[in-house]
């Protein structure tokens, strides 16, 4: 492969957002393969592509375990998305204005990914940023416009935050910007929380997931899809690339980090099972699983120096998450625009199994590596509670297949067209069918099917479908109050627009004089016609001569 192919990744993208006004419908069924040039990086990697004449220091591509699976699990979820988006949106009258949006977002991703240095993480991180804001803000009306506007006041504070942490980190290193520089220079606790803040309001770390429960339900279905399934991955890219290998810092904000984690897979679950949207309840659900993505770094921070474990486990789970989640945001639109039959729902629950970690399923995999890295860290011990988190989001994705049926039983649809349900259908399939053509996850799937691997994966899901069963028996329903909690973070968001939108001065009552400011007008015309224009425009001209004499 020629390293060029690392240009056109983000470039592909780009390109055909630069065409749409001119080909329009033309180019839409084509959209889906500007992914192309990344999965082919991602399956053959060429040279890592040097682009002096950017910048100094910027170099991308690689060839590398976290680039490559990143960058492919990243292609195919848009390329899915997109494909099931140009027949979902095929009649909406402002889908090119979405295509347009969707293409910067896409570009933006692919490059953070593909970006070894810190000026193109930040370039591609900004991009795909401020694009999403126009995904979600794509339906009219007051609620999707007071979501976006919620998720771009964070976004704006997540990026002023994220450059102030990457100009410490480079002024550390000797304004150096290539994140190997950075992983070897020690970090300070500024710089830390910094990077933590701004790149943990992308990733919907708690307690910076406020904008995410608003976003998902107002967005269309592929935008949801993409939204969760790869661009909140971001963050978490973004943590490990810029943090050092092994620091003091680190280890001594592991444990906090990974109680935060661990109470915010808890927190997210308790509170998606009182939401009563079905896409509401999948925001809810992705709280919870990067609950877990933050306690996987939070356990490479502490261990000193991170293990090929520990990578290869963030890797799995960004790759299992980013595919199943997507998938069930595509079956949320896809329930809510067609009528789903036997068949689809029996797909529908292969990527609800992977995420609650049935035994083979790409989750039960992950499940498997995350329990041997919690087991040799200083919290072993409350081994427990990763069984019970297992619980709480096995018992959530009960809740939205429940609102799910719900939804096909509230009104009759038509069948939906294979533009939709194909696309869909293949990310549904790759939780099961991943583990067994990719070795990183065919091994430790392989590793937990014993008697006692294969009761551990099993009993949380048991619980929950008893749980479950139990709270229809008894005709349990979430009360009012819990379902109209309010939102801190809504209130302040409204609370500052009405600010901003205030004048800062009383507006003057006086007005003037128009008449008498028409008469001083035509004075001054007057005496102007006398010949102090000309005279002034030759003394100009004098002054210019004896200056180029000078």
């Amino acid at each position: 492969m020629n390293a060029w192919l690392w240009l056109l990744v983000p470039l592909a993208p780009l390109l055909a957002a630069a065409l749409l006004p001119w080909l329009r419908e033309r180019l839409l069924p084509l959209l889906p393969l500007t992914c192309l040039p990344g999965l082919l990086a991602a399956l053959q990697p060429a040279p890592a592509l040097e682009l002096p004449w950017l910048w100094e220091g910027v170099r991308w591509g690689g060839d590398d375990l976290l680039t490559r699976a990143w960058l492919g699990f990243s292609a195919v979820l848009w390329a899915a998305a997109a494909w099931s988006a140009v027949g979902s949106l095929a009649a909406d009258a402002k889908r090119l204005r979405f295509w347009v949006f969707w293409q910067l977002a896409l570009a933006g991703n692919l490059l953070l990914i593909v970006a070894t240095d810190a000026l193109s993480f930040y370039l591609g991180f900004s991009a795909m940023s401020l694009a999403a804001y126009g995904l979600i803000a794509h339906h009219a009306g007051p609620r999707p416009r007071r979501a976006a506007r919620l998720y771009l006041q964070l976004a704006l504070c997540g990026e002023m935050l994220l450059l102030a942490g990457l100009l410490l980190r480079s002024h550390a290193t000797g304004q150096a910007f290539d994140f190997a520089s950075w992983q070897a220079q020690p970090i300070d606790s500024l710089s830390l929380g910094l990077l933590l803040v701004g790149l943990g309001l992308k990733a919907g770390f708690w307690p910076l997931h406020v904008w995410l429960p608003l976003a998902h339900p107002e967005a269309p279905a592929p935008a949801s899809a993409v939204l969760s399934g790869a661009m909140l991955k971001a963050g978490v890219l973004g943590l490990w690339r810029c943090l050092p290998a092994a620091d003091p810092t680190l280890a001594a904000w592991s444990t906090p980090m990974l109680l935060a984690g661990l109470f915010g897979a808890f927190y997210a679950a308790a509170l998606g099972l009182c939401a009563s949207k079905p896409k509401a309840v999948l925001a809810w659900s992705s709280v919870s699983q990067m609950g877990w993505l933050l306690m996987i770094l939070a356990l490479a921070w502490g261990a000193g120096a991170p293990s090929a474990a520990l990578l290869t486990l963030l890797v799995l789970f960004g790759v299992h998450h980013g595919l199943a989640k997507g998938a069930l945001f595509l079956a949320a639109g896809l329930a809510h625009d067609s009528r789903l039959t036997r068949g689809t729902w029996l797909v529908l629950w292969l990527p609800v199994l992977a995420i609650m970690g049935a035994p083979l399923t790409s989750g039960a995999a992950v499940k498997y590596l995350l329990k041997d890295a919690w087991h040799a860290s200083p919290l072993a011990a409350w081994g427990v509670l990763l069984a019970l988190a297992s619980v709480a989001t096995a018992l959530l994705l009960l809740r939205a297949l429940w609102l799910l049926r719900g939804e096909q039983r509230a009104m009759r649809r038509p069948a939906p067209r294979p533009s939709q349900w194909l696309p869909w259908a293949l990310l549904s399939l790759a939780p099961v069918v991943l583990p067994w053509v990719w070795s990183p996850l065919r091994e430790p799937l392989l590793a937990g099917l014993y008697p006692g691997g294969v009761w551990a994966a099993l009993w949380p899901l048991l619980a929950a479908l008893g749980l479950a069963a139990i709270a229809l028996q008894q005709g349990w329903r979430v009360p009012r109050r819990l379902r109209q909690l309010p939102n801190p973070a809504l209130v302040a968001s409204l609370r500052l627009t009405r600010l901003l939108r205030r004048p800062p001065l009383p507006e003057p009552d006086w007005q003037p004089d128009r008449s008498a400011w028409r008469r001083r007008e035509r004075h001054w015309n007057r005496w102007l016609d006398r010949g102090v224009l000309a005279f002034s425009a030759w003394l100009l001209a004098l002054l210019l001569w004896l200056g180029w004499l000078w």
